[in-house]
């Protein structure tokens, strides 16, 4: 994949989500929540701020519940529901939306350790049909080893204790899960190829996590590209950018991009299409994945000679 057509092609969206046949995760039922109170008050010509005050909030505050960017509350949805005056059936199906949107999600056990705005990414990425990535300064987590986790928890918290630590990692390894799901999303991963040259936790490390990079990118529905030194001068910005597709009815596109403490999800069409391009610029400057595995392989022959593997 040399250009950027894959940020064009879009998986065919069902036109309803039939919930008697699976429950929704968490943040795809808040996802479908919004989007539905979204149809309704459109379909009563109403605006934004023509709604706000019934939930008594201000515009952003609906906006954000209609995309399903922040979790929903039971008053404000059952004053929605009677404000629109939605049908015996319409109230029931926003009613088990609620329910599912509320209930805790296997990686709620990690709250300890995890910061609000890293566990909703864990949530979209279940219910995403395809994710694409770019990092400049680490592998992506979907695709890091233990060990390679380990060690960047530990630079990172200096401080922290062996057990907080070793939670941090089962965290990522329950998240890659998704990988081994055969509804699982597609993955395509732009590395700048500094994170091959940072030698995360040492030489014997490094070759563990390039080999597994170059075992992943063998793998169905996984497409590992690399950004060359000199390819990536004028289109990498200086941030990850992660951007999610979906296919369950709900809004079709999300960015995520990573600051230093916190995160930024963005779905208006014209944030998402800024970025896009961003994605599609590097995805024109990535080295096609015959390439990308070379300079994975050498990488990893590096390593190995200095860890005399």
């Amino acid at each position: 994949m040399s250009d950027g057509s894959a940020m064009r092609e879009e998986a065919p969206e069902p036109d309803t989500v039939p919930l008697h046949e699976e429950s929704p995760r968490p943040e795809v039922a808040s996802r479908l929540l919004g989007e539905t109170l979204r149809q309704a008050r459109r379909e009563r010509n109403l605006a934004l701020r023509d709604v706000a005050p019934v939930i008594r909030g201000s515009v952003s505050k609906i906006s954000r519940l209609e995309r399903g960017e922040s979790p929903p509350r039971e008053r404000d949805v059952r004053d929605l529901v009677a404000f629109y005056r939605l049908s015996t059936d319409q109230a029931n199906e926003v009613e088990g939306l609620l329910q599912q949107a509320q209930n805790n999600a296997w990686w709620q056990k990690y709250g300890d350790v995890t910061p609000n705005w890293l566990r909703r990414l864990i949530g979209l990425e279940e219910g995403a049909t395809r994710i694409i990535c770019y990092e400049n300064h680490v592998v992506p987590g979907l695709l890091q080893t233990p060990d390679y986790m380990r060690a960047l928890v530990s630079n990172g918290l200096p401080g922290a204790s062996r057990q907080e630590i070793q939670r941090r990692v089962d965290l990522r390894r329950d998240r890659q899960q998704i990988l081994q799901s055969p509804r699982g999303p597609r993955v395509v991963a732009l590395l700048e190829e500094a994170i091959l040259m940072r030698p995360v936790g040492g030489p014997a490390v490094m070759y563990e996590q390039i080999d597994h990079l170059i075992d992943l990118s063998h793998r169905d529905g996984v497409n590992i590209r690399v950004v060359s030194f000199a390819r990536s001068a004028s289109v990498a910005p200086s941030y990850p950018i992660t951007h999610l597709t979906f296919g369950d009815g709900g809004p079709s596109e999300l960015v995520y991009v990573e600051l230093i403490d916190s995160a930024m999800y963005l779905s208006r069409n014209t944030e998402i299409e800024q970025y896009r391009q961003v994605l599609t610029n590097l995805m024109g400057a990535a080295e096609r994945m015959k390439e990308s595995r070379e300079i994975l392989r050498k990488a990893r022959d590096s390593y190995a000679a200095h860890a005399r593997i």
